[in-house]
């Protein structure tokens, strides 16, 4: 698993509220670490004394307070920049914290008798820091930024990027609407429409019941309800500071000791088979984790060190004893539920007599509180269904009966059956978690296994002693990792904002995308395709928009000299995913033009259908372009499947299949190379988790495929 890089919506969400709490506090001094991008500001708090927040827009995005002894030392003479802060700042106070709309950008905004400072911290993409005066004005910034869609320029009016989503404010009906238009699975539009991101796309689903890669239309209204459920309860602890920071650990794979692999505002259902550490602050777990994260990176020279099998071990043996606990705690909720519905069956009567009288009291008009005090009166007078009742809840409408000793809580505005029908799907939902216990418990108990066998074959290598001999030294050869053959490859996910659209990376690692249907390349012509960019497009009618990026999305445009294979690559592209592919062609054409090329007008008396451009002027164009793809996994830096032309594909993955025109359907050829790799890794626990047959898919064209021999 990677270690945490950069802050997510929900984490800036928990630090708006936590920041907050230092407003008052008055700025000493600004400084700047040009190398790291790292933005100090030491202020002075009248309850904690010396406060240091940093913002930090590297390799690593975040903002955070930490503790005076992790602050790096001052740097030398002060760069502009930090003249600048000083000279605005010095005697201000932190007067708000705030995060714009669910987007990565925190504000913070400093009052001085003279003049109002307002910095901003863009936490996404590249990440810059940016200083306005009380009018909103740019007076400097990090990073420089000139786009279609913003500019963030000194002397020009800041500009925010458009708003995002924000889900933790929507009503129910906003929130369905939003997901109902997406076409993707239930994780993929929770982290990307809805901009939860991956982690807390799936944290959502697995406390809502809802499997990952169910289509949105196959989502019953009932899910509906749990997500939204779900996320109404995250927004009200994230509203209510109601946090319960942890930082997480994951033993490394060689078994050489633990490192920090995240920090959360909240314990996460998604990392329960991880160690954690608790905090008081989520402030305090982000300082603990990046300050020591990099130091746990940190090679050391020498002999290495036997790790520490038996902590290892020992985390694992505790970790199925809990396991174990939670199937029997499961075994009795769900017997718990059974029984609650049972005894409603065993008290039908009675049950209905309160259930009746309720409904009955409401359609009368009467108030909740009127209610409770008629069965308080029916106590009195010894009535056996008054007696019965324990509470009621108007908010909640419903009440709670005693029956044989068992308090049983019913919905009042529906019958015996039904209530009993809720309880015994509540049981049946516990039994299932039961058996995601089960099936948890058995992934631990091989984790057990092979750290036990590291042990083994590390213990027999180290009795095997040195050769005093002549023989060459170890360290000087390379040791390229056989991931093919290891029995435990870790999973490294990192979300990009290119994923929803096809895309692969040239040989020298420029960006191409493409769009999957009309709405993308509009969205694509719309939005990212900038000075600098190339278009591509197959000559065939039927074909995804493809831009070919020279730079990234918070980069400033520019011109950049792009070799003619990357170009080439790019043509192989827009031709293996259009209509030439469907058609069984196993070549065709492609042409390529620049951005200002490609217009949404139309030439007079003619007609453009969505996703279509009139391109105008000279076209330089790649003839009989093969038609064949490779499709493969990834195993260092990031673990995925990626797909493209072959020259850029195979270089990059650990293992690859080619594919050409044929007679397989998308879905059944994905199926084939699914098996195929799970043949050829011998940890096909890895396969399943990294290279589904969906994940496969999402990098075919569209049309029939074979597998090339």
């Amino acid at each position: 698993m990677d270690q945490k890089q950069e802050l997510t919506s929900v984490d800036l969400a928990a630090l708006e509220r936590e920041l907050g709490g230092y407003e008052g506090a008055k700025l000493d001094k600004a400084y700047l670490y040009e190398d790291d991008e790292l933005v100090r500001l030491k202020l002075r708090d009248f309850d904690r004394g010396r406060v240091e927040l940093l913002i930090e827009v590297s390799d690593v995005l975040r903002a955070h307070v930490a503790a005076p002894e992790h602050v790096p030392d001052a740097p030398g003479r002060p760069p502009d920049f930090a003249m600048m802060l000083r000279n605005r700042l010095s005697g201000a106070d932190l007067a708000g914290v705030e995060q714009f709309e669910f987007d990565r950008i925190l504000q913070f905004e400093f009052e001085r008798e003279d003049a109002n400072t307002t910095i901003v911290a863009e936490l996404f993409g590249d990440g810059n820091v940016a200083v306005l005066d009380e009018h909103g004005e740019v007076v400097d910034c990090l990073e420089t930024v000139r786009l279609k869609s913003r500019t963030v320029a000194p002397g020009a009016t800041y500009e925010f990027p458009s708003a995002r989503f924000n889900p933790l404010t929507v009503d129910y009906e906003g929130f369905v609407a939003r997901l109902k238009e997406s076409d993707a699975d239930v994780v993929r539009t929770l982290a990307t429409q809805l901009n939860f991101g991956g982690l807390y796309g799936e944290e959502l689903c697995t406390r809502a019941g809802v499997p990952y890669n169910q289509a949105i239309e196959d989502t019953s209204d009932e899910e509906f309800e749990a997500l939204y459920d779900a996320v109404e309860r995250l927004a009200t602890r994230l509203r209510e500071g109601d946090l319960d920071p942890r930082v997480y650990y994951e033993t490394d794979d060689d078994g050489d000791g633990r490192h920090r692999v995240d920090a959360t505002p909240i314990p996460l259902e998604e990392y329960e088979d991880l160690e954690s550490e608790a905090f008081d602050s989520f402030t305090e777990a982000l300082d603990d984790f990046f300050f020591n994260a990099d130091r746990e990176d940190e090679v050391e020279g020498g002999e290495p060190q036997r790790p520490d099998f038996e902590a290892e071990i020992e985390k694992h043996q505790r970790i199925i004893e809990q396991q174990q606990g939670a199937i029997e705690d499961f075994e009795e909720q769900a017997e718990a539920e059974r029984e609650k519905a049972e005894l409603l069956y065993a008290e039908y009567d009675l049950v209905d007599d309160v259930v009746s009288t309720v409904q009955a009291a409401l359609e009368e008009g009467h108030s909740w509180d009127d209610i409770d005090e008629r069965f308080a009166e029916g106590r009195e007078r010894g009535i056996e269904a008054a007696e019965a009742v324990e509470s009621v809840d108007g908010k909640e409408g419903t009440v709670t009966l005693s029956l044989d000793g068992t308090s049983v809580t019913v919905e009042a505005d529906t019958g015996v059956e039904k209530n009993a029908d809720r309880l015994y799907k509540e049981a049946k939902r516990i039994e299932e978690k039961k058996e995601g216990a089960k099936a948890a418990i058995e992934d631990t108990r091989e984790d057990l296994e092979e750290a036990k066998q590291r042990r083994d074959e590390w213990e027999a290598a180290d009795g095997e002693g040195d050769d005093d001999g002549d023989g060459e030294s170890d360290e000087d050869e390379s040791e390229d990792v056989d991931w093919l053959s290891r029995a435990s490859i870790p999973v490294r996910n990192s979300e990009q904002w290119y994923e929803r659209f096809r895309w692969f990376r040239t040989s020298n690692d420029f960006l191409v995308i493409g769009g999957r249907d009309a709405d993308q390349n509009e969205e694509l012509v719309k939005k990212y395709l900038e000075r600098g960019d190339k278009f591509f497009h197959a000559q065939a009618h039927g074909g995804p928009v493809t831009i070919l990026k020279a730079t990234g999305p918070s980069e400033s445009s520019r011109d950049v000299d792009i070799p003619e294979q990357d170009r080439r690559e790019a043509a192989t592209f827009a031709v293996a995913y259009s209509s030439v592919w469907k058609g069984g062609k196993h070549a065709g054409d492609a042409y390529m033009v620049e951005p200002d090329q490609v217009s949404k007008t139309p030439e007079s008396g003619e007609y453009l259908e969505k996703g279509g451009f009139a391109i105008r002027g000279d076209r330089t164009y790649f003839r009989d372009v093969a038609c064949e793809v490779a499709v493969g996994i990834t195993c260092e830096d990031v673990t995925q499947v990626i797909g493209g032309p072959p020259p850029a594909v195979e270089p990059k993955a650990e293992t690859t299949i080619r594919v050409e025109p044929g007679q397989y359907a998308q879905n059944d050829i994905a199926k084939r190379l699914y098996r195929e790799f799970k043949e050829r890794f011998a940890d096909d626990a890895f396969v399943r988790k990294v290279a589904s047959p969906d994940k496969i898919q999402e990098h075919l064209p569209p049309g029939g495929s074979r597998m090339i021999d």
